[in-house]
């Protein structure tokens, strides 16, 4: 119900989530050789309500940051440093504490009114990006791909939240195939709790009221997608099982075995295996190597063989591009497969 929630809200452009400070903090951690000397930026950020502002600008003599910049789209309702709200697109830039307390003043921060409306692709906004070193936020889910896709022209680092099926598109896929993007350290299975507006409809079983009366959704299927490295990442999969072909059944249209769960990656297998999407919460580039995407367009430009039509009558949802093998006679279909295989 929670991920429908969201997909409503996709389709309304009500992207407004707030991330919990608590995975910022958990998150985060894992990273903080990289802070030094640099300029952060949240692009997608109302200072007066942000977690991420909140968690670089007090941590921001602790991680050794240069400069940290927020903008957003508009305001919102709740004002932390300040009375009073405003619609305008707001941004803010904080260089640190001055009054030696290690606390950011109201004398510190600035909320200064953007000349357009924020928009992360808007001019200004623009040359924010380009100041920045590091760009860190919850971007749109609906423009995630677009937003990505930003982040990459202008050759930016970053760490941001999206939805684990961004793995699956065109724009996305390559990235992780190619090393430019991975998943982040922290968030593996679950659901995730997300503030969101006053206005915004508790109409799921996955939203709620907070004890601090805020309203909050809880999602399925976050991670974080990053370009900055971490040890965790470098680590073994640790592998137990055995190849046995009645266990692991061979694709009826590529040379490749199923494997339905990553835990049962076999240790004595060299050759191409299917994996869920999953597997890339444990995916160690050195010690295994991605070959494609078995899915749709992109399965049909990998080689997979088209299947024969006939089976169509037995499992409807049969398309080219898919990956499937035979069970009791019977067209399997597995969800969405990523083609891997160990590094010798």
């Amino acid at each position: 119900m929670a991920n429908r929630n969201l997909n409503k809200a996709k389709e309304a452009k009500k992207d407004e989530f707030y991330t919990q400070l608590e995975d910022i903090n958990n998150e985060l951690r894992h990273y903080r050789e990289h802070f030094r000397g640099k300029t952060v930026l949240c692009n997608c950020d109302d200072p007066r309500v942000s977690n991420f502002f909140k968690y670089f600008a007090y941590n921001f003599e602790f991680l050794g940051l240069k400069k940290l910049i927020t903008t957003c789209y508009k305001s919102q309702d709740v004002n932390l440093f300040s009375e009073g709200t405003s619609e305008e697109a707001v941004y803010l830039i904080y260089e640190g504490d001055k009054n030696g307390n290690h606390i950011p003043d109201d004398d510190e921060i600035e909320v200064l009114p953007l000349k357009g409306d924020g928009d992360f692709r808007s001019p200004e906004c623009v040359e924010f990006l380009k100041e920045a070193d590091i760009v860190v936020t919850n971007p749109p889910f609906s423009l995630f791909r677009e937003y990505v896709a930003q982040l990459i022209k202008y050759d930016k680092k970053f760490l941001i939240i999206g939805n684990v099926n961004a793995i699956s598109t065109k724009e996305i896929f390559p990235l992780i195939q190619n090393n430019q993007m991975w998943l982040g350290a922290s968030i593996h299975s679950g659901d995730r709790k997300f503030w969101v507006p006053e206005d915004y409809p508790l109409n799921a079983s996955g939203c709620g009221i907070d004890e601090t009366g805020r309203k909050f959704i809880r999602v399925k299927g976050v991670r974080w997608f990053t370009n900055l490295d971490y040890k965790e990442r470098h680590e073994d999969l640790i592998l137990y099982k055995r190849y046995n072909p009645d266990e692991y059944p061979t694709y009826e249209n590529y040379e490749a075995i199923e494997v339905s769960k990553t835990s049962d990656v076999p240790m004595d297998y060299d050759g191409v295996m299917g994996v869920p999407i999953t597997f890339l919460d444990k995916y160690n580039p050195d010690q295994f190597e991605i070959i494609g995407h078995a899915h749709g367009d992109a399965g049909v430009a990998l080689g997979l063989r088209p299947y024969d039509r006939k089976l169509k009558t037995l499992n409807k949802g049969l398309r080219d591009g898919d990956l499937y093998y035979m069970k009791n006679e019977i067209p399997i279909l597995p969800y969405r497969r990523i083609l891997v295989r160990r590094k010798k």
